[in-house]
């Protein structure tokens, strides 16, 4: 199957320096694949030519004069940057020009964008952003994390449909456990609106599993949890200052002596695997949720392989239908109420 991308080329901290290294990449790495670099055209041809690479019938530049600040508020961004890169890669989507969009860029700023062009899908009232933790027994989808910072308890339920979907067709899992992140795994726990959400996924025929907390995250017990967008943007970031700490850390105790210096050198294999495996370049791509299309969004500060993990992602979702799959598993669950 012949799929194709539009990537927000001059989004990011590093536009097209990071990108079009992770382009190339992700070229030669599949075949099927065909790419749009969606952006200022005299600087991608430049970065092209810096690679020894010009356009051809697999990677194509698509001009867009603007370029959305990661600063710029969402609604200026909405009304004042119509030839944006972001904009005309989503806009590719919408026509049928591209099956996914991925942008490093402004994430406020992508979802206004990517909500007013593609559109929400029936039942859903707000999308979600969704990405994947590593754990100790399995991956874990979290969601949301940023996008909603109020949400109600019908949209907890919501996200958990879209959540559980996501990984049903992307992990191979026909039935995902879903949990709702709390201050405690006790049933009395918790403000209305997540007791409130509890007795939706009760009723539900999802594989609802009651309440986990913070340090549930990572032990890959459950699939999905799930979370308003405050709550899981702290949860997130928390996790990427705890890793930054014990990375800072663990260099400086190593470097302090010559004994340290020592046992670094011959633990350097282990040290080496564990970077691997918790690298959050490797788990890079965050999924919007509820739209009529894919979007992927990318960390802003994404280097080559960073992007090319959120490229991946929307490979992934392209090839297993993600957003039909939600819009069924909703008709399903209208039709059962």
């Amino acid at each position: 199957m012949k799929l194709t991308l539009a990537l927000d080329a001059m989004g990011g901290d590093h536009g097209p320096v990071e990108i079009v290294p992770a382009a190339l990449f992700a070229l030669e790495k599949h075949e099927e694949l065909n790419l749009i670099l969606v952006g200022q055209e005299e600087i991608l041809t430049k970065t092209l030519s810096e690679h020894n690479v010009n356009v051809n019938e697999r990677l194509i530049i698509h001009h867009a004069s603007q370029h959305i600040e990661m600063h710029e508020p969402p609604a200026f961004a909405l009304r004042n940057k119509k030839d944006s890169s972001m904009r005309v890669a989503i806009e590719l989507v919408k026509e049928g020009a591209a099956h996914a969009c991925v942008s490093a860029g402004n994430t406020g700023a992508l979802m206004a964008i990517a909500r007013y062009i593609l559109k929400m899908l029936p039942g859903i009232d707000r999308p979600a952003i969704c990405t994947t933790m590593p754990g100790i027994e399995g991956n874990t989808h979290l969601l949301d994390l940023g996008a909603n910072v109020d949400s109600s308890s019908e949209q907890l339920f919501q996200f958990a449909v879209m959540g559980s979907e996501l990984t049903s067709a992307v992990n191979n899992k026909p039935n995902p456990t879903v949990a709702l992140l709390n201050v405690g795994a006790e049933e009395i726990k918790g403000n209305d609106r997540v007791k409130q959400a509890a007795a939706l996924l009760s009723d539900s025929h999802l594989n609802y599993v009651g309440f986990v907390e913070g340090n549930d995250i990572y032990t890959g017990k459950v699939d999905v949890i799930v979370c308003d967008g405050f709550v899981g943007n702290i949860a997130l970031k928390a996790s990427e200052g705890v890793a930054e700490f014990l990375n800072f850390h663990a260099k400086m105790h190593f470097k302090k002596s010559i004994y340290g210096r020592l046992v670094a050198l011959i633990s350097m294999p282990v040290l080496k695997a564990l970077q691997q495996t918790i690298d959050p370049r490797r788990y890079n791509g965050a999924s919007l949720l509820g739209l009529r299309g894919i979007v992927v969004k990318s960390h802003g500060s994404a280097d080559k392989i960073s992007f090319a993990s959120a490229i991946e992602e929307a490979i992934v979702e392209v090839e297993k239908n993600v957003p039909q799959r939600i819009s069924a598993e909703l008709e399903k669950l209208f039709a059962e109420g």
